[in-house]
């Protein structure tokens, strides 16, 4: 793991490439108020490629400002690929993050080999309660979250440690992920992406439910659709197994015919 310094910020990354491989390089993009260890062991560990899990800037070890626009969060992960020399990447972003993923593959379709959608969407929704208490009121928008980001009868730890998580990003930081959320609007562009695309959906997510990630599959041209039942917004943490084989499958037709 290190602080990598970019032309534009630094960005704190947990690098699972080997020396000397050139294997394909797999980007993991958290959500808003996220960091890179909301993604579980099974897909930081995906077999076969080198992964890179990323605090985005003012997100974990990252140091501040965090950004108020997806687009400069996807200009910050193209400056990161060109300070690790990475010509191109596999985005796999979750939320926000597949927000982000969808930004560079229409901003910068040379640089993205492929991109994975998680619980993600074209148009993003935040509740009103989510921007205006975020800075004010950041423990009463944390419990929100938590609340509508898992499935019903989750464990309490999980609800407990899912909290505290979105309590360690600077309240400020939480509020700009949510007005450049608010502010993404992918839907007339959709068409134009024409990189291998998987969309993972989750049955009962209450952020963002299946009718995003169905948006998503009827409007890009030959994307794939995976629904996993029994989980939320969260299911990359309640179903970590199912969403790791999934997205490792789709990965590895990539690889095979690059």
């Amino acid at each position: 793991m290190s602080l990598v310094s970019t032309s534009r910020t630094s960005i704190w990354i947990a690098d699972g490439r080997t020396p000397d491989n050139p294997q394909p390089v797999v980007v993991l993009i958290h959500g808003a108020a996220g960091t890179r260890l909301d993604w579980s062991a099974e897909l930081r560990r995906l077999p076969n490629v080198g992964v890179i899990a990323v605090d985005l800037p003012g997100h974990g070890k990252s140091p501040l400002p965090g950004r108020t626009r997806i687009a400069d969060y996807a200009a910050d992960i193209i400056a990161l690929l060109d300070t690790l020399n990475i010509p191109q990447a596999i985005m796999v972003g979750h939320s926000m993050g597949g927000a982000i993923a969808q930004a560079l593959a229409l901003d910068y379709p040379a640089r993205v080999k492929g991109i994975a959608l998680i619980a993600t969407g074209a148009k993003i929704p935040i509740h009103p309660d989510i921007l205006n208490y975020a800075v004010s009121d950041q423990p009463r928008v944390a419990q929100l979250i938590t609340a509508w980001s898992w499935v019903s009868g989750a464990d309490a730890a999980s609800l407990q440690n899912s909290t505290a998580s979105i309590l360690q990003i600077a309240p400020e930081v939480m509020h700009g992920d949510f007005v450049a959320c608010a502010g993404f609007d992918a839907r007339p562009r959709l068409n134009e992406i024409h990189v291998p695309t998987l969309v993972v959906g989750a049955a009962h997510d209450q952020m963002l439910p299946p009718k995003f990630s169905q948006f998503l599959h009827d409007n890009i041209p030959n994307s794939t659709l995976i629904m996993v039942e029994n989980a939320g917004h969260k299911l990359i943490l309640e179903q970590p197994k199912i969403v790791a084989e999934a997205v490792r499958n789709w990965v590895d037709q990539i690889v095979k015919f690059a």
